[in-house]
């Protein structure tokens, strides 16, 4: 079992670090009764990342993964989580917390560079793949989690490419005060810790060069620009939003955080979570990749139906977890607060609960 799951989570983030094929783009969300949201979608592009709906009550007894095997930090659940994983259930990808914490991993190519792992290290050492499952179900807010990962060491598991360094993600950790922050670690084991004024996150490359990029589209706003004469022409728009002309549609993380941001930030404040919640998806649709896109002429395409495998949106004033795959278009739910995380039992549950292709005739 350990050398399937190493393998695994090896071969998931080797393809990644040389085919640059993870796309996720996070917003983040805030309605007039103050209700807080962080929402998300998770690419890739290479195949089905065989995504699990995960259920993490309190009490339950972690042993984290090394290079060695299930030989690292341990820990028991303080608080219960809900979240999707990727790979393996271990890799938690996105959740939240009975407490409203959020957190989740976003692929960080050919920036994130962990502390090579030291066996004599081994009981304080956390996989990169499970510091989303080890956050959520240890702190009950930004300020807890990164005091708290200061005990561990985050270590890579997958095998290094061929400079030396090991495909890896950075993370945004938000709670329900509203506060969001960004972890990203370079350079072999430093860590950089960002206040997410941007509300939005993706990937590649560091964040602090996100927010200034953003100074590149000062002169975009929304709405429709007026029109004008010049000389002996008469010019006029000819649709609605002339005024976003210029704003980046490409795939790349720069381009989508930028598209993320603008989205957001003229986007009307939503009077209650329905409103948050239902803006989040919509916001997020435009981030819905069709799979072929990201692949060149020629090129063999996988058999799934989009390169966005899920979206989810994470409700941190009413603890719910919501979420969309790309087999299922209807947002289910999870009400954490009607889940009793003391009797529960570690679940590792499909997320799509009826058959793929599967359609329903609406009954006239």
């Amino acid at each position: 079992m350990r050398k399937i799951i190493i393998l695994a989570i090896s071969t998931f983030m080797l393809l990644a670090n040389t085919q640059a094929i993870n796309a996720c783009t996070g917003i983040q969300i805030t309605a007039a009764d103050g209700t807080k949201v962080l929402a998300r979608t998770i690419e890739w592009k290479g195949g089905n990342l065989n995504s699990k709906l995960i259920i993490m009550p309190r009490g339950h007894k972690n042993t984290a993964l090394t290079p060695q095997g299930k030989n690292g930090h341990t820990w028991t659940n303080k608080y219960g989580a809900v979240g999707a994983s990727t790979v393996e259930p271990e890799f938690v990808t996105e959740g939240v917390n009975e407490k409203g914490l959020n957190a989740g991993i976003f692929y960080f190519a050919g920036f994130g560079s962990l502390t090579p792992y030291n066996v004599k290290h081994a009981k304080k050492s956390v996989s990169d793949g499970e510091l989303v499952r080890y956050i959520l179900t240890n702190f009950a807010s930004v300020e807890e989690a990164l005091k708290g990962l200061e005990k561990i060491e985050i270590i890579p598991i997958g095998k290094p490419d061929k400079n030396g360094n090991y495909a890896t993600g950075h993370w945004r950790i938000s709670d329900n005060t509203g506060r969001s922050v960004v972890l990203e670690i370079t350079n072999k084991g430093k860590r950089h810790i960002y206040e997410n004024n941007l509300r939005v996150f993706t990937n590649s490359p560091s964040f602090p060069w996100h927010q200034v990029n953003l100074n590149n589209y000062i002169h975009i706003t929304g709405g429709q620009t007026p029109a004008k004469t010049m000389g002996e022409v008469n010019l006029f728009s000819l649709g609605g939003g002339t005024n976003l002309l210029g704003l980046p549609g490409d795939l790349t993380p720069p381009a989508r955080l930028v598209r993320a941001f603008f989205y957001t930030q003229t986007a009307p404040m939503p009077k209650d979570k329905y409103g948050a919640i239902t803006q989040a998806f919509h916001i997020l649709n435009n981030f819905d990749l069709p799979i072929g896109a990201e692949f060149a002429p020629g090129e063999q395409i996988p058999d799934m139906p989009s390169a966005t495998q899920w979206t989810a949106a994470s409700d941190l004033t009413h603890p719910t977890f919501y979420y969309r795959t790309m087999y299922n278009s209807a947002i289910r739910r999870i009400d954490l607060t009607q889940i009793d995380f003391s009797a529960i039992p570690y679940q590792v549950l499909e997320m799509d609960e009826v058959p793929q292709e599967t359609f329903h005739d609406r009954l006239l």
